[in-house]
């Protein structure tokens, strides 16, 4: 179906006519939210003559999950964002109960092939079927081709379920297209299956990549599959995780990374470390993409499923993607940082090298704000008697946030409690790091209202939105026993 159909051409006339009356002030610096209206799972993220495309699960008409639409975005430094318009709709028999998650990927012709997941009814009266579809275009404009869906229940290996079959990934690789997407089984339970086409029109099975088997949650989501370095990653949205010993998974909806080796000629992937990939309260659904330079680049839905229906609605829009991360392995981990482009939005640059942080609340001369990039190193091998360090931030006579580092224990405490938020489920959350070198460093990148902490360069994350008030700008640190510390930021504008 063409472009122009009516729904389409509703979202967009309702775009042009509601987000204009959006204020600058009203959005984050550089976290990307909707243009109008909700947004959840990041899209289609894509580099395409010379710029980083970004599509976003998305419903214009109301800040509240509805029948889904892609959202676009465009961007040359992935933190300016320019809004296109609205890339589909539900507007045909394949997909009338939604577009929902999938990549995309430039052709060789020039153009750009979208893959998604075309949610229809079930003529038999079950549950909906999922299946997955392609719209090819110009970067703007899309043509839904009259073949979808072009991967259906009809390719599925034996017991795999038409009804929880979608997310689909897209890539180009050794002449072929390649397409990694989720289905569930009865007793694999959440897998990911790859499946390969010579033209992204007729696709073939290829192998099972890996299966959760009831050890890693049940259905999986919004899955990646990608070489990094010398290692294989594939990345999944587990449901229904069970907590683990060591602490690294958490009940309910988790991100994980599977790092393994992979075998092209028998299309076998071998996962040999399990990772979760951020542990704080906001983050789902990521998807990468290749930078022209080589880097590996993130972005995921800053949100949670579980707190998203009691979040308040202060603004016409609802949803946003995190800061964009830069990649790499080391240690056998998978490391997150952000992109090298952030530093471009550094402004005036504080330093306190060797401070020292006594038992008693200090703040630290021009250390404040709530747009900044923090640099903070403990320097634990010089501070023997320090057995506790605090770091608390959006703070005032009434709020605070804060960070906790107990050093026996090796645990770092993340904790909005007193944030003024009000969301249903958790606020708090913690995870065992190790001093590196005698040091830990914490990197804690505020955008007004969401807060990013990078641990150890990357070794380990922790993302989750405030509902305080912008004005609350206080930084006050602590530590029990006394600590050295190097204390850097750099406002953000």
């Amino acid at each position: 179906m063409n472009h122009t159909s009516s729904l389409l051409q509703k979202a967009r006339q309702y775009e042009q006519e509601h987000a204009a009356q959006i204020t600058t002030s009203q959005r984050p610096l550089f976290h990307l939210t909707p243009q109008i209206g909700w947004m959840n799972d990041t899209n289609g993220f894509c580099y395409y003559k010379g710029q980083y495309h970004l599509f976003y699960q998305y419903y214009p008409y109301d800040r509240v999950w509805g029948p889904m639409h892609w959202g676009h975005a465009v961007s040359s430094d992935l933190l300016h964002w320019q809004y296109f318009p609205a890339a589909l709709a539900p507007d045909t028999p394949a997909d009338q109960n939604g577009c929902f998650s999938g990549g995309a990927t430039p052709m060789p012709d020039g153009q750009l092939l979208l893959v998604y997941t075309g949610v229809r009814p079930d003529p038999a009266g079950g549950p909906d079927l999922q299946a997955q579809c392609v719209a090819i275009g110009n970067g703007m404009d899309f043509e839904k081709q009259s073949g979808n869906p072009v991967i259906d229940a009809g390719l599925l290996p034996k017991g795999y379920s038409a009804h929880d079959f979608r997310d689909p990934k897209v890539w180009q690789e050794n002449g072929l297209y390649h397409c990694v997407a989720v289905s569930d089984h009865p007793q694999n339970r959440g897998s990911a299956l790859l499946f390969e086409s010579e033209d992204g029109l007729h696709w073939q099975f290829c192998t099972v990549l890996a299966a959760s088997n009831g050890q890693l949650g049940g259905m999986w989501e919004c899955p990646d599959f990608f070489a990094l370095d010398d290692t294989q990653v594939l990345v999944v949205s587990p449901m229904e995780m069970q907590p683990d010993a060591a602490g690294e998974f958490k009940a309910g909806k988790n991100t994980m990374a599977l790092l393994g080796c992979y075998d092209p000629a028998a299309a076998r992937f071998t996962p040999q470390a399990a990772q979760r990939l951020d542990h704080g309260l906001e983050f789902y659904a990521p998807q990468t993409t290749l930078a022209p330079d080589g880097r590996r680049i993130l972005i995921s839905w800053l949100e949670s499923w579980e707190s998203c229906d009691s979040a308040p609605r202060t603004a016409p829009w609802f949803g946003r993607m995190t800061l964009p991360r830069q990649l790499k392995v080391q240690n056998g981990r998978l490391y997150q940082n952000p992109v090298q482009e952030l530093e471009a939005l550094w402004q005036n640059t504080v330093c306190h090298t060797g401070a020292f942080i006594p038992n008693s609340k200090i703040t630290l001369q021009d250390i404040r704000g709530r747009c900044i990039d923090l640099h903070v190193t403990l320097r634990l091998a010089e501070s023997p008697a320090c057995s506790c360090f605090v770091l608390r931030f959006a703070q005032n006579e009434q709020y605070f946030t804060q960070i906790t580092y107990r050093a026996a224990q090796q645990r770092l405490e993340f904790d909005r409690s007193h944030s003024g938020c009000r969301r249903n489920g958790p606020h708090d959350c913690a995870v065992t790091v190790c001093p590196e070198d005698g040091a830990l460093t914490l990197r804690l990148i505020l955008d007004t209202d969401s807060a990013e902490l990078f641990i150890n360069h990357g070794q380990r994350t922790m993302s989750c939105l405030l509902d305080t008030p912008a004005q609350a700008e206080g930084i006050t640190f602590c530590a029990e026993g006394g600590l050295w510390a190097d204390v850097v930021m750099h406002t953000l504008g």
